[in-house]
């Protein structure tokens, strides 16, 4: 007999296969399978043990599944093919969630595609068309309700339901503190009283070269950051253009039938192989190429030059419960005889209405519209009488020395008013650009990379009330952040 007891007999244990497996108590009392029967049960577990087949799903169609359009090479095209061709394959992706066949899908995504290029004058406003086509069409798939929903045979969760469950869908929550004004509520006064805090100081009035009264010359202005020139050959003039020097009679007409060759587009600065290069923004020429477009004539801006005629914004009696006004400007100018001169001028309120556009007749003679930016074509202006100094009338009507006038480098806007007035927010100055001045970020840059919005893509120009709402609506969303940080 063992220490631990008698040895209890082996006894076979039924399995449901009709086999039997002989368990027996070892020397320390534990059961033991024996080893003859462990290797049948491995084999029956593999053949009878089963594994849940994974639920099968409906195949979605893809570029994967389709035949793929392809973009045909252009040699020297505005766009490179293999980013015109990677937008359209994002496209397809897009509206094949939601056209009812794939032929659909894709010819509604090469139409598309074909609407960004073709209204694309560069590589860097087709990019910007793509991505707000893009977005479009995000916009046009299924929309998910509110809590769950089917879509394509899997459930959607809105991000409400992730959070607070299902009561989110139909609760509304917020965490502005009961004594903070929202800013979305501030109209009038109030809305006055927080642009206060973002008008520019003397200081940066002239170092963005605004025009102030000259100090011994009536109806005179000064510019601080105009440069000393000596005195040249009146008849003598740089294109502003091109560069070049060119000569004009007494009436400012060119002397000699000689075309303007000029890139119309700033020069931009790109990464390259080995470091950097600078191009045109235009037709990405390099710099000191021949221009890609061409005038008949060379033109001067003469701003600068000519700063005689100023009127000046003036004091104006409010009753108390009034404010000064907030107002958005903005204008645009043709090349004359002279120079750069008016040609239209509109001003929006802060509800982005417009309550001032009229087309400006010139004192001297149109020698170019200036119309890929101006917008202003010879029709425009054919039955127009209004002059500079019916604008100037209407413009101290309405404004006062206390207006806050906005607008995108308004000094610009200012100076071809021939109107002195400090009271101004300055989109350029409120969102400089990295580099500091001179430089400066264009207007729609600044719409794109904040508002997510895209302007001036209008191939007959720019619209001034479009510009002059831009800025409206750029300086009161920089009040809203700003008003986030602070609380």
């Amino acid at each position: 007999m063992s220490s631990h007891g008698p040895r209890a007999r082996a006894r076979p244990l039924p399995l449901c296969s009709g086999m039997h497996v002989l368990l027996t108590l070892s020397d320390r009392g534990r059961l033991v399978l024996c080893s003859s029967v462990m290797g049948a049960l491995s084999g029956m577990a593999s053949k009878t043990t089963s594994t849940v087949t994974p639920k099968r799903v409906a195949h979605s169609p893809s570029l994967q599944s389709l035949k793929k359009p392809v973009i045909p090479k252009e040699f020297g095209g505005k766009v490179p093919t293999v980013v015109r061709q990677r937008y359209l394959n994002l496209f397809i992706e897009e509206c094949l969630k939601f056209c009812p066949s794939n032929q659909e899908a894709i010819e509604k995504a090469l139409n598309e595609e074909k609407a960004a290029y073709d209204r694309s004058p560069s590589k860097n406003i087709y990019l910007n068309l793509a991505v707000n086509t893009l977005k479009k069409l995000r916009g046009l798939g299924p929309s998910t309700v509110q809590g769950l929903s089917k879509s394509g045979g899997r459930r959607v969760v809105s991000h409400e339901v992730v959070l607070g469950g299902k009561l989110a869908a139909k609760t509304s929550f917020s965490i502005s503190r009961p004594t903070s004004p929202r800013v979305e509520d501030l109209k009038g006064a109030a809305l006055y009283g927080r642009l206060r805090d973002y008008l520019l100081s003397e200081d940066q009035l002239k170092e963005n070269g605004y025009p102030f009264p000259h100090p011994g010359r009536p109806g005179g202005a000064v510019i601080f950051t105009a440069e000393d020139k000596p005195p040249k050959d009146s008849s003598c003039r740089v294109c502003c253009r091109c560069g070049t020097e060119y000569l004009v009679s007494p009436s400012g007409r060119c002397v000699r039938d000689e075309e303007c060759h000029y890139h119309w587009g700033r020069p931009r600065r790109n990464r390259a192989a080995g470091g950097w290069e600078t191009q045109y923004m235009c037709c990405s020429a390099a710099i000191g190429s021949a221009g890609c477009q061409v005038a008949k004539q060379h033109v001067q801006d003469g701003r600068k030059e000519n700063l005689e005629g100023f009127v000046k914004t003036f004091d104006k009696e409010l009753p108390e419960d009034a404010h000064p006004g907030i107002y958005a400007l903005d204008c645009e100018m043709s090349y004359t005889t002279y120079g750069l001169e008016l040609t239209r001028v509109t001003v929006v309120d802060t509800d982005m209405q417009v309550v001032y556009d009229t087309f400006v007749k010139p004192d001297n003679e149109i020698v170019d519209y200036n119309t890929r930016f101006s917008g202003v074509t010879e029709a425009d202006l054919a039955d127009t009488s209004i002059s500079l100094r019916d604008v100037q009338a209407v413009l101290l009507s309405m404004f006062s020395a206390d207006t806050i006038l906005i607008g995108h480098s308004l000094e610009s806007d200012l100076l071809a008013l021939k109107v002195i007035h400090s009271t101004v927010v300055d989109t350029a100055v409120l969102f400089p650009h990295r580099l500091g001045l001179p430089y400066k970020r264009s207007l729609r840059n600044l719409m794109a990379d904040y508002l997510r919005q895209i302007i001036q893509d209008n191939v007959d120009g720019h619209s001034s009330s479009e510009d002059a709402s831009a800025c409206m609506h750029l300086v009161i969303w920089k009040i809203r952040e700003d008003a986030k940080t602070k609380r």
